[in-house]
């Protein structure tokens, strides 16, 4: 297959070319019109698919359900906002609960599926910090855990590719340096680090922060805490929610200009309520939330965030039209920049040969039009 248009986001420019399509693969890009084009999309922007390396759920599933449709369903449907890529994530619950979801997405995995590629799991919790657990259930939060952390990594079948914790309590960091030495990615969050805590775990094999400025102390310019941590040490991935409500689109610009084109990552932290109408209700982490007429989702009956419905193609726009991010930087937070903490930028997160042909075609209000995951060609 042959696509081609004078917009295609090639190695941080845009090039009038077309894409050649092998099976799953990317195989050459070339001057447009070098050969006969299976589809012209004109001026219509071609993009490298975008990578959810944290987001619960959709249309009504959670990752914590352990429902084998339901992450299938969320698998097909997630190419609507240009996701080809995504981690499901759980949230902090029993060992039992947490092993069934580990365990249904590995099943789903070796059974089968369309749609968007399960490149593993992100573990968010049930390593956190109490005071700052946000939505997640207190009583489930202990301190990180060798011995139990394999059991999780077991169910799993060995694709966690992701932990949240609160490296404060990790005694002597020996579960982060065990995570480091596995090349399972730690990431700072729903903590209460201090600035020195946070620059030890980094010390010790942290690589990312989860949801900056969400689940951590303000900033302050005499206790920077985790926050400054997330800005100081710029070559430290860091997730950002760009809804623009989670995280003011102000602070948004601020972030992303610390992190530059290369640190700053989007993330949904979508909730099973995404897809669904305001008002709309179900459960997280065993606790009932609601969603808001905003589209936020909402411990019910409290202001308290449990997370959010966005989709990934409206944070790149809230980044570029309303928190006036430079291009590059915004379309490398979804797409090379996840790709490069999770080391699979040999496959995935730009449009050059030999890469997975994960293209996203973009009309000029970042409404969808068409994704290839894989290859497959999905329209909306």
């Amino acid at each position: 297959m042959i696509l081609q248009s004078s917009r295609i986001w090639v190695k941080n420019t845009w090039l009038n070319a077309q894409i050649v399509i092998e099976g799953e693969k990317i195989t050459a890009v070339l001057p447009k019109d070098s050969k006969k084009a299976d589809v012209d999309y004109g001026s219509l922007r071609l993009v490298p698919g975008f990578i959810d390396i944290h987001t619960h759920g959709a249309y009504g599933f959670d990752t914590n359900d352990a429902n084998p449709e339901g992450l299938r369903n969320w698998a097909r449907n997630i190419g609507k906002e240009g996701v080809t890529a995504f981690l499901p994530t759980t949230i902090t619950q029993s060992e039992e609960v947490l092993i069934r979801a580990l365990s249904n997405v590995a099943a789903v995995l070796e059974s089968g599926y369309e749609g968007a590629q399960i490149i593993g799991v992100h573990l968010e919790g049930p390593y956190l910090d109490r005071k700052y657990k946000g939505a997640q259930p207190e009583n489930f939060c202990v301190p990180p855990d060798i011995e139990q952390f394999e059991r999780y990594l077991a169910a799993s079948g060995r694709r966690i590719r992701i932990v949240t914790a609160a490296c404060e309590h990790d005694e002597d960091f020996a579960f982060t340096k065990y995570c480091a030495a596995q090349g399972i990615v730690v990431s700072q969050g729903h903590s209460g680090a201090t600035f020195e805590e946070a620059a030890l775990a980094i010390a010790n094999g942290a690589k990312s922060m989860t949801h900056v400025h969400n689940g951590m102390p303000p900033y302050h310019h005499r206790n920077p805490s985790l926050v400054g941590a997330a800005y100081a040490f710029r070559d430290v991935y860091g997730e950002m929610i760009c809804d623009g409500m989670h995280v003011a689109p102000e602070v948004m610009r601020v972030f992303f200009a610390a992190k530059g084109e290369t640190h700053g990552i989007m993330i949904t932290d979508s909730l099973l309520l995404k897809g669904l109408a305001p008002g709309a209700e179900g459960v997280f982490g065993g606790n009932p939330i609601v969603m808001g007429d905003n589209g936020c989702a909402y411990l019910k009956g409290t202001d308290t965030l449990a997370g959010s419905t966005l989709s990934v193609n409206e944070g790149l726009k809230v980044l570029t039209e309303t928190a006036c991010v430079p291009w590059q930087t915004a379309i490398n937070a979804c797409t090379i920049n996840p790709a490069r903490l999770l080391r699979i930028d040999d496959k995935k997160g730009s449009i050059t040969a030999g890469m997975d042909a994960d293209i996203v075609v973009l009309r000029d209000d970042y409404s969808v039009a068409e994704t290839f995951a894989r290859g497959v060609r999905q329209i909306y």
